[in-house]
């Protein structure tokens, strides 16, 4: 790396993620010349849970996340040491889009990788969805979880390991980091989670709300995602007015952890785009 970075690069995962997963992607950013940071969010990996137990993850309100992210932005990167960028993925990347949105943070540019905008549903309506979880939430306690899982080591560990990524050795790699630091665990989300996404993904539906951001955006996403649908991505990327649009057709759903003919051609067009949009 240049004794100089060309810039900051500031990586934010999704839901129930840990900066560790991802320690192969920020070293090729690091390598590419950025100086990178990786931040978990409130309540996630070691931070502990807010939750009604030591693995289900809550949150009161997105803004909660988004808040905490623009105050470290604030503190953040040298803007005399090059361009501040970000990339984020998942539930990372909508609570960027709150920010962006929001004008809580000015990056010089933006990745976002299979954005949170709408949850792989089955045809069922993102309405119909929501009301539910604010029924689930008036009729017990928000904290608890939203779905069933075994608190077998290994079936919690394995999670949803075949729609999150293709490839066998990046795969076990999360598992073993989970393993070395089981505090970094997590469990399903809490119904209050799943009401305030839907709440949160309402919020940038409204006209004028993504209409309104400047920042030059990358967005990356796969029809074969099984947890977030593609559909409202395509919709977001077409209301953005600055926004660029990469799909896979087979990817799951953590494409920067995916087989090596996947990773490495998003991998080539964030580097192409942040040359472009985010020269040192």
């Amino acid at each position: 790396m240049p004794t100089k970075p060309r810039g900051s690069l500031l990586f934010m995962g999704g839901r129930g993620d840990a900066y560790e997963k991802y320690f192969e992607t920020l070293d090729y950013w690091h390598r590419r010349g950025w100086a990178v940071t990786a931040l978990d969010w409130r309540g996630q990996a070691g931070s502990g849970r807010l939750g009604a137990d030591d693995e289900t993850g809550h949150i009161d309100d997105f803004l909660t996340w988004v808040s905490d992210l623009a105050t470290f932005w604030e503190q953040w990167g040298d803007p005399a040491l090059g361009p501040r960028v970000i990339v984020a993925h998942s539930m990372g990347a909508h609570l960027v889009l709150r920010a962006l949105a929001a004008r809580r943070i000015d990056p010089a540019a933006a990745v976002l990788c299979a954005p949170m905008l709408g949850f792989a549903s089955r045809g069922l309506p993102a309405w119909l969805l929501h009301g539910a979880a604010r029924l689930m939430c008036r009729i017990g306690d928000p904290r608890r979880p939203a779905w069933k899982y075994s608190t077998k080591p290994d079936h919690r560990l394995s999670g949803h390991g075949l729609a999150l990524t293709h490839d066998p050795e990046r795969s076990a790699d999360r598992l073993w980091w989970r393993t070395q630091r089981p505090e970094t665990a997590m469990g399903p989300g809490s119904w209050g989670w799943v009401e305030r996404s839907y709440a949160s993904m309402r919020e940038l539906g409204r006209p004028g709300a993504l209409e309104k951001i400047v920042t030059p955006l990358l967005i990356i996403a796969t029809a074969a995602d099984q947890l977030v649908a593609i559909a409202p991505v395509e919709r977001a990327a077409r209301r953005l007015p600055h926004a660029e649009f990469l799909r896979f057709e087979d990817a799951g759903h953590e494409i920067l952890r995916e087989t090596d003919s996947i990773r490495d051609r998003a991998l080539a067009a964030i580097d192409e785009f942040f040359d472009r949009q985010a020269a040192a």
